[in-house]
């Protein structure tokens, strides 16, 4: 995946639309510990009292992986491989 894709974006000017629905890309941030518990990131929003995964607007740029990997980033400040399952 290209870096660039990864720089953090704003505006809805390129977001992808299914009728009135905008689509989101998302994942669940995870890794297993050194005792071999699995650890699950879930972060705060500031419209919600409640954690979320991150996710956010897929952009007509990029396919749907690539936008997860970027609203991780974004949303979560974390980098990781996607696992398809």
């Amino acid at each position: 995946m290209a870096s660039e894709k990864l720089v953090a974006r704003k505006g809805r000017l390129r977001q992808r639309y299914d009728n009135e629905y905008r689509l989101v890309a998302g994942c669940v941030p995870y890794r297993v510990d050194k005792d071999g518990q699995l650890e699950v990131l879930m972060v705060s929003t500031a419209n919600r009292d409640d954690l979320v995964f991150p996710k956010g607007g897929w952009e007509d740029d990029e396919d749907v992986y690539e936008a997860a990997c970027r609203e991780a980033l974004e949303e979560a400040g974390v980098r990781g491989n996607i696992n398809i399952d």
